[in-house]
């Protein structure tokens, strides 16, 4: 039987710095979709940089003014993955991209959220077991070259916005996007095996002590 206490969240915590900028973070994303649906790509760039930047912000925060709680630890991963999932789900959705099998398609999206729910899924049950599941340096590197290739992508469809018909937009701009596309989805896939890699070695671990 498990002696673990229950984890309590206080929602007081809520009224901390690093918290209130994940919330606003989440916030942040809703207008981020809406400018991105809208077709007003700087804009959403530049939303993109401000939500992605307060991810940094609410970290610094909380480790410097010692105020890491149990709701942040909840809140800022999924405000994370609100934020990268949904700009991928809704960048598939512009004809920009639809229109270049090389740029960012429906089943790379769905590569990169199945790996973060997989992700997720193995945190909760072996941290639940009292086993240490935090993020390695490959997760952290996935997720800044998730957003490298949100933030290219999104420049990418300025340039092809603004551009002279006939005239396609700078082949650098085209190119870098489409190398940080398909390097944040090799990563997450690398990034998602070696995750499952480390669970089976910490469940195989915990199995043979059992067994002794």
């Amino acid at each position: 039987m498990s002696t673990r206490k229950p984890v309590r969240i206080s929602l007081g915590s809520l009224r901390n710095l690093p918290n209130q900028l994940t919330t606003l973070r989440l916030l942040l994303s809703v207008l981020l979709f809406y400018l991105i649906a809208s077709q007003y790509y700087i804009a959403s760039f530049v939303m993109f940089v401000i939500a992605a930047g307060t991810d940094w912000l609410d970290g610094y925060f909380a480790r410097r003014l010692n105020q890491v709680t149990t709701l942040g630890r909840i809140l800022d991963p999924f405000a994370d993955k609100v934020i990268v999932c949904g700009t991928f789900i809704f960048l598939t959705t512009t004809e920009g991209m639809r229109a270049d099998w090389r740029m960012l398609q429906a089943w790379m999206v769905v590569v990169i959220v199945g790996r973060e729910l997989l992700v997720t899924a193995l945190r909760s049950f072996l941290e639940e077991r009292g086993s240490d599941f935090s993020a390695n340096l490959s997760g952290k590197l996935k997720m800044v070259l998730q957003c490298v290739a949100a933030g290219a992508a999104l420049i990418y469809l300025h340039c092809l916005q603004a551009a002279v018909p006939g005239v396609p937009p700078p082949r650098w701009v085209y190119w870098f996007t489409i190398i940080s596309i398909w390097s944040a989805v090799l990563l997450t896939v690398y990034s998602g095996v070696l995750y499952v890699w480390i669970a089976w070695k910490i469940l195989r671990r915990e199995h043979t002590e059992q067994d002794n």
